[in-house]
């Protein structure tokens, strides 16, 4: 029997991890025969199936002003108190509405209940799973006890109330076995891991058109090579480390494109970055159009891009990160059959590097062997086709869609029993 299934979280908008791997799960449902709904405070998505609530924005106004009194201080005031729960109360009833105007059957949270970006979401949500008892699937992307910024705030009891719930009636994913542990070890919630994924079982279809018009755009020469950080702008990326190994391959026709927005933590490490590349003579592009969610299959304004169409035109990614739940450029540049530099941070080290995929590695610097393995990738075309093809093949078996649904099969199965 087919399940109409919502999909609720502070945003679904852009190329942010969280926003990809909901639009790869709902793409993999409906495959599935089940329908998909959308709840956001920030949305692109098709008005018909969606909900668009801005309080539910973790940028919204309120919600900002809410935070800069949680967060960084250890007391909160009755006032903020009672705010809180005043937009808690706005919130349910917009989730009430919601799951009662598309006849919700399963609610799939995507980490809102997970890191406390939206304190009164978590709170509303937890209170209306726990009030009608739906079916739920909260999907965690990355808690608040490996975010520093969460580390002083003033809403510990909510954070054990709601970040996340343990409740029955909630089937928790997270993306790496180090989260696993963490969820077990100080919540007691057991959980079960659902990587990141994409559709290997069929490469991808690259439109010649659009990306001939986005390198045109972006003022990319035939000459040129395209070294693409396919990342937000955060300080965890590590792409001052991009910079250096561009700066460290010696050629000039080398260009750095990060493909991503800056914002959701702020513009100083932007800022920063960008003095960086100058000052080591890096040539450091942004790509300024939208770049749009490649599963969100909305009719696309003209001059708007998807990743997909960014990614060919790469000759190179880097990957520097020092901190990532999962990594999904590292998984898109794969799909793509790019040559990727990779630094090996700790879930990389744990759930993928015993995969053995082939890559450039470095292990928080960069190294001449580093550069030596780079320059051989880009300059010697038979060891970059056995490279990208190992790499191809391995993420087949490990990270397909065949691999998601049949975890998400075992999930429903275990809310509605074998008949779905």
């Amino acid at each position: 029997m087919d399940k109409n299934i919502g999909f609720i979280s502070t945003r679904f908008s852009g190329t942010d991890g969280v926003t990809l791997e909901a639009s790869k799960w709902a793409d993999t449902l409906i495959r599935n025969g089940h329908h998909i709904f959308w709840f956001a405070g920030e949305l692109d998505r098709d008005p018909k199936n969606s909900m668009l609530v801005p309080e539910a924005y973790f940028k919204h106004v309120e919600n900002q002003k809410l935070n800069d009194q949680i967060f960084g201080r250890k007391g909160r005031s009755p006032a903020i108190t009672e705010k809180i729960h005043a937009i808690k109360s706005y919130l349910k009833i917009q989730i009430r509405r919601f799951i009662e105007q598309f006849a919700i059957d399963l609610i799939v949270t995507e980490n809102c209940l997970t890191i406390p970006m939206h304190v009164p979401l978590g709170i509303a949500l937890t209170e209306t799973i726990a009030e009608t008892q739906i079916p739920t699937i909260a999907h965690h992307h990355d808690f608040y006890w490996e975010r520093s910024r969460f580390i002083i705030n003033a809403v510990g009891d909510y954070l054990q109330m709601a970040f996340p719930p343990k409740l029955p009636g909630i089937e928790h994913v997270v993306i790496n076995s180090t989260a696993q542990e963490e969820l077990a070890l100080r919540t007691g919630i057991s959980s079960i891991i659902i990587p990141n994924v994409l559709e290997f079982e069929i490469p991808p279809v690259v439109n010649t058109e659009r990306t001939a018009l986005l390198r045109e755009a972006i003022g990319l020469a035939p000459e040129d090579t395209m070294v693409l950080q396919p990342t937000r702008i955060i300080q965890r990326k590590g792409i001052e480390h991009a910079i250096e190994f561009v700066r460290k391959l010696g050629n000039p026709r080398c260009k750095l494109f990060i493909s991503h927005e800056a914002g959701d933590e702020g513009f100083e490490y932007a800022d920063w970055i960008k003095e960086t590349a100058m000052s080591q003579g890096v040539e450091l592009r942004f790509i300024n159009t939208r770049i749009d969610d490649p599963w969100n299959n909305r009719d696309r304004e003209k001059g708007r891009y998807s990743l997909w169409d960014v990614y060919p035109h790469a000759d190179f990614i880097t990957f520097p990160s020092l901190y990532e739940g999962f990594g999904n450029a590292f998984l898109e540049a794969v799909y793509f059959r790019k040559p990727i530099l990779i630094n090996r941070y700790s879930t990389f080290i744990r759930d993928i590097e015993p995969l053995e995929f082939d890559l450039v590695v470095m292990d928080q610097y960069i190294t001449k062997k580093t550069i030596e393995s780079a320059h051989q990738v880009i300059e010697v075309p038979s060891r970059r086709k056995k490279m990208v093809d190992t790499n191809y093949e391995i993420a087949r078996r490990h990270y397909s869609y065949t691999v998601l649904w049949k975890n998400l099969y075992y999930i429903i199965t275990k809310f509605f029993g074998m008949n779905i």
